[in-house]
């Protein structure tokens, strides 16, 4: 038994509701087609990897440098997925492999993320979608000061501007940015709120960045 196979279950079960509502808004700002082939950036266990799977009729494909949490992934797979141990910074995949690429806060423990961006678009035809933490938030007032807490240790929290220069420096077409809310109950009323409050509330915790590749 492993590391992850004693902690992820429970792990995944206490942020649940947060994870649901990361998913919630990466899919609200990228069109996915059941035809889609899906790259996972930073899968870790495989949480997202597995949600977008289950809607998928093309392989869906994790990677995560960390080999115990790809077996943990493997051993847990639902659909179509596939897992490979990889970094983001140097993708085992040719040019133009993926229809859609997205990473859920893996580029904030990234420590080339220049490359981490460039290698995205490399190997994605269409565009994708990366979530980050927001440095102006109320989020890292509680949670990511000094060297951070929990699972935010040791996390890059990013600004809106920092991150349009991180794409200017990658090469890449300046990216939509938006700020994201997250409210704990995860009922319909809190999604409501999580959705109207979002397009005027610019200090959520979740940063969604989009970046269309198609005019590389």
């Amino acid at each position: 038994m492993n590391f992850y196979d004693e902690i992820a279950e429970g792990y995944e079960e206490l942020h649940k509701d947060e994870q649901e509502a990361k998913l919630r808004l990466i899919k609200a700002n990228i069109s996915v087609k059941a035809s889609d082939k899906l790259l996972d950036v930073g899968c870790g266990t495989g949480y997202f990897t597995r949600c977008f799977a289950r809607d998928q009729t093309a392989a869906v494909v994790g990677v995560d440098p960390d080999s115990d949490a790809i077996e943990y992934a493997r051993l847990h797979a639902q659909g179509r997925e596939e897992y490979l141990v990889a970094s983001g910074e140097k993708l085992p995949f040719a040019a133009g492999s993926f229809d859609l690429s997205i990473s859920i806060t893996a580029m904030c423990f990234a420590q080339k993320q220049v490359e981490f961006l460039q290698e995205l678009a490399r190997v994605t035809r269409r565009c994708f979608a990366v979530g980050l933490l927001h440095r102006h938030s109320l989020l890292w007032r509680r949670e990511g000061r000094g060297d951070g807490l929990g699972g935010y240790r040791g996390a890059h929290w990013h600004t809106k501007q920092e991150l349009v220069g991180l794409f200017i420096k990658a090469g890449l077409p300046c990216p939509i940015v938006c700020t994201a809310l997250h409210f704990p109950s995860g009922n319909i009323l809190a999604r409501i709120f999580e959705r109207i409050v979002a397009k005027w509330w610019p200090w959520g915790g979740f940063l969604v960045v989009v970046c269309d590749v198609t005019e590389l």
